[in-house]
């Protein structure tokens, strides 16, 4: 692999969102990996009619990457986490899977999940809101 061929690499790792990617020819392999920003940041929540008292405290943690979600280590497991569920800080919340690449996505600080708001193998955008939480 020349150094060009390594540029491209990296590009499309930042340029993707992705924290680690392996390129394989023949028997050889390489990965190449970099600090993901896979801190969940609170955002505040848009209201919705209605819910405003509810929702006035309440927060979401975002996709930090675009791909599919998956709440769940396997189809048979069950979800990292669901609605009233307490997390802690280290506490994995999904996966979302960038190119085959399965990225942890892992919680920041404790709070309590008070509604997920994607299904098990939705498409994500970078920046969307996957789980509404209230600080603990």
């Amino acid at each position: 692999m020349d150094l060009e061929e390594l540029q491209q690499i990296i590009r499309l790792l930042k340029e993707e969102g992705l924290t680690e990617i392996t390129v394989s020819n023949g028997d050889k392999r390489i990965t190449v990996r970099r600090e993901g920003d896979n801190r969940l940041l609170p955002r505040a929540a848009e209201s919705e009619p209605g819910t405003e008292e509810q929702d006035k405290d309440a927060n979401v943690i975002t996709a930090p990457l675009l791909g599919t979600f998956y709440s769940r280590p396997s189809p048979e497991d069950d979800p990292f986490v669901s609605e009233g569920d307490q997390i802690s800080p280290g506490d994995t919340l999904c996966i979302i899977d960038a190119m085959k690449v399965m990225n942890e996505i892992k919680a920041e600080f404790a709070a309590k999940i008070v509604k997920a708001l994607v299904e098990d193998g939705d498409p994500v955008q970078y920046g969307q809101p996957l789980f509404r939480f209230e600080r603990i």
